[in-house]
């Protein structure tokens, strides 16, 4: 595997990215710039997107993509494309299923592909979030069907995908990559592939390794979102005003980090991560309560908006039944379009359950699948607030920080305005409840 090496350096190295998604494509962009790189994704309709120079990426704008186009870059949809590649990245989902055990049927699927076209000498990473052990439980074994044994005749490694949609001071080369092969040898060339592209990469023992370095990293900030999260219950009780307790606390210049509660947490990984790394310590006989707790409490997030909708409406008369309920924020979070296991899927669910009228708006969300049924987001502010009961803003999008509240208010049929993200201030004739905030 060393002519690897000899290939990185000189730039003849081809690269296969399985899953042109919110990480597959941004880390093709990046390896565009020196290699030559395919694409792959199994949706035939977003291939032909990105060959007409659409990307559905918020953060790879269409300039960027047709400026490697056709050039180092070429989206594809035929695994036979593969077969020239020399690296080749996994970049597919990990979803939870319903009752929250992980669901590796896309890194599986991507497995079965790959073992097709496998060949001695060939590299495969992966980059899917997942618990330790995976790349050498799940990946190795597929592969190894070949008949190839993994760390000789073709490398192994596991580098956790880093992306924060919508971070525009963090782009996908400017945030430290870690690799962990599963020996030295795949450590070194995984680290040399990253290093030719990246700013920096952090090389660590194994695969295992990384794949922890990934569940660390994410359930530090459940957990402590989760703590927030239920200090702003509690204080909401006391009538003590959690944001501005929170803000105070900030100004010690050590042993504090800020965090702020919310209608629950969004995105690909933070969610999901805590019930992957609980499923895999149940498998070591360990219970992880304090991992386990934090994902309840931020779940429960969820009902807590809803309870606030419901008090805000009991407040003038009404209940959420035949309420028309404005939902402002379908993202999971600020200025993106990204409404993956976003908190609002849930609550629109459960207001409309509850037999609300509801109606929606995002200015980057188009639309929100939910188990009631396809939401579509309202033209404007303006007529998702026109004639509402309630309005629950769920997002801080700048279109709504630069909002005030007795605005908002004489829109309304009636001024019941819920602000899960401390967006406005209390005006007189309106119905204001906050997240964190006592009466």
């Amino acid at each position: 595997m060393q002519n690897l090496l000899v290939k990185i350096t000189d730039r003849s190295a081809k690269i296969g990215i399985i899953g042109q998604g919110y990480v597959g494509l941004p880390l093709a962009m990046a390896f565009a710039r020196k290699f030559t790189v395919f694409g792959y994704d199994v949706c035939s309709g977003t291939v032909e997107r990105l060959r007409a120079g659409k990307s559905h990426i918020q953060d790879v704008p269409d300039t960027q993509l047709s400026l490697y186009l056709g050039q180092t870059y070429f989206p594809t949809s035929d695994p036979e494309d593969l077969h020239q590649c020399d690296f080749l990245i996994i970049c597919v989902p990990t979803p939870l299923s319903e009752d929250k055990i992980p669901d590796l049927s896309c890194i599986k699927d991507a497995c079965s592909t790959l073992k097709i076209i496998l060949r001695r000498g060939k590299f495969v990473i992966l980059e899917s979030t997942t618990f330790p052990g995976t790349t050498d439980e799940v990946v190795v074994p597929i592969l190894e069907e070949t008949g190839l044994v993994a760390g000789s005749d073709f490398g192994i490694a596991y580098s956790p995908e880093r992306v924060d949609p919508g971070n525009k001071q963090y782009p996908i080369d400017k945030v430290p990559t870690v690799v962990g092969g599963i020996n030295a040898e795949c450590t070194e060339i995984a680290a040399a592939l990253y290093g030719s592209v990246m700013d920096r990469v952090v090389p660590v023992r194994d695969a295992r390794t990384a794949e922890a370095v990934k569940m660390i990293e994410n359930i530090f900030r459940n957990v402590n979102i989760a703590l927030v999260n239920e200090m702003a219950l509690i204080f909401e009780r006391m009538g003590i005003d959690t944001w501005e307790v929170i803000d105070a606390a900030a100004t010690k210049p050590y042993g504090f980090m800020p965090f702020y509660p919310g209608p629950g947490i969004g995105g690909h990984c933070i969610p999901l991560d805590p019930y992957y790394m609980s499923y895999r310590a149940k498998k070591y006989g360990f219970i992880p309560r304090f991992i386990e707790t934090s994902g309840e409490i931020n779940e429960f997030m969820k009902m807590h908006t809803v309870n606030l909708i419901e008090k805000g409406l009991r407040q003038v008369g009404k209940r959420v039944y035949g309420a028309k309920v404005a939902v402002m924020g379908l993202a999971y979070k600020k200025n993106i379009n990204d409404s993956r296991e976003s908190p609002s899927i849930k609550i629109v669910e459960e207001l409309a359950n509850l037999g609300a009228d509801v109606r929606v708006y995002d200015p980057f969300v188009p639309s929100l699948a939910t188990k009631a049924g396809v939401f579509t987001s309202a033209e404007s502010i303006e007529e998702a607030l026109s004639g509402a009961d309630c309005a629950a803003f769920l997002v801080d999008h700048d279109a709504f920080r630069r909002l005030d509240a007795g605005y908002i208010g004489s829109c309304m049929s009636t001024p019941v305005l819920v602000d899960c993200k401390n967006l406005f201030q209390q005006k007189d004739g309106i119905v204001y409840l906050c997240i964190g905030k006592g009466e």
